[in-house]
C-alpha cells in the first residue's frame, strides 16, 4: 500500500525538528554546569540555533530551486549537502569548548538520540513502497543502518546504569558508525553519476528534494556526529 508523499514529507521535516530539539535541549542543560559566563552561555546556544536554521534554509532554497538535483556536473553538487556538516562538526569536535561541554552531557543521552534513526528506516522504506527510492536503501535490500537505532535505547540504558564496559561501547560506535557508512556509500553509488554502480531503478535522486535533502544534511551528521561526540566524550573521560 502506497503510502501518501506529503505524509513522508511531514515525516521528514518532523523527525529533523524534534531530534535537533532534544539535541538543543540537552546542549541547554550542559551549558548550565559549565564555567562559562552567563553571555558565553547564551552565546554559544544563539550561535547554535542561528547556524541550524541557516542550514536548514539554504539546503531548502538549494533542493526547491532544483540547484543540487543536477547530477549531470561533476562532482555531483549535492556534495555540498554531504561536505559542509562533515567539516562543520569536525571542526566543532576540535574545540576546547565542545570538550567543556561534553564533560557535563549524559552520556547516556546522546547514545539514546540515536534510536531517531529507527523513524529514519521507516521513512526511507515508506519512499521505497511509493518507489522513490531503490530497495538497496532499506532494511529490505542493504542498509542495516536500523539496528542501530533499535540497539541504541538499550545501550544507553547500560551506560546509566554502568553496566557496559568501555571496550564494548566504543565497539559498539565503531559498528555503527560503519553500518552509516555502509548505508552512505550505496545511497551515492545509487545516484545517476558517473560513479553509478546500482543500476536499478529508481535512480536515488529523492534525497535532492526538499524536505528529503535534510536526510543527509541534517539527520546523517546527526547520527554521525553524536557518535563523534560520545567517542570524544570517552577519551575525556579516560583522560582525566
Amino acid at each position: 500500500m502506497k503510502i501518501p508523499y506529503p505524509v513522508i514529507q511531514l515525516g521528514f521535516i518532523l523527525t529533523t525538528l524534534i531530534s535537533y530539539g532534544i539535541l538543543l535541549r540537552h546542549l541547554k542543560k550542559s551549558l548550565q554546569h559549565t564555567s562559562f559566563t552567563e553571555q558565553k552561555k547564551k552565546n554559544i546556544f544563539s550561535f547554535t540555533i542561528a547556524a541550524l536554521v541557516a542550514w536548514g534554509g539554504i539546503t531548502a532554497i538549494l533542493s526547491l530551486s532544483g540547484f543540487i538535483g543536477d547530477f549531470s556536473s561533476f562532482p555531483p553538487r549535492i556534495i555540498i549537502v554531504l561536505m559542509v556538516p562533515l567539516i562543520s562538526i569536525v571542526w566543532m569536535l576540535s574545540t576546547k569548548t565542545t570538550g567543556e561541554i561534553l564533560k557535563h552531557v549524559p552520556a547516556d543521552k546522546l547514545v539514546g538520540l540515536q534510536s531517531f534513526r529507527i523513524v529514519v528506516e521507516i521513512l526511507l522504506w515508506m519512499l521505497f513502497i511509493d518507489n522513490l527510492l531503490p530497495v538497496q536503501m532499506t532494511f529490505e535490500g542493504r542498509n542495516l543502518d536500523v539496528l542501530s537505532g533499535l540497539t541504541a535505547p538499550i545501550v544507553g540504558l547500560l551506560i546509566a546504569g554502568k553496566k557496559i564496559a568501555r571496550p564494548a561501547l566504543i565497539a559498539w560506535h565503531v559498528v555503527c558508525l560503519a553500518l552509516l557508512v555502509n548505508i552512505v556509500a550505496i545511497a551515492i553509488l545509487s545516484m545517476p553519476t558517473p560513479f553509478r554502480q546500482f543500476m536499478n531503478e529508481p535512480t536515488n535522486t529523492v534525497v535532492a528534494t526538499f524536505p528529503i535533502v535534510w536526510l543527509p544534511a541534517f539527520l546523517v551528521p546527526l547520527a554521525y556526529g553524536l557518535h563523534f561526540l560520545s567517542l570524544r566524550q570517552l577519551f575525556i573521560v579516560k583522560d582525566e
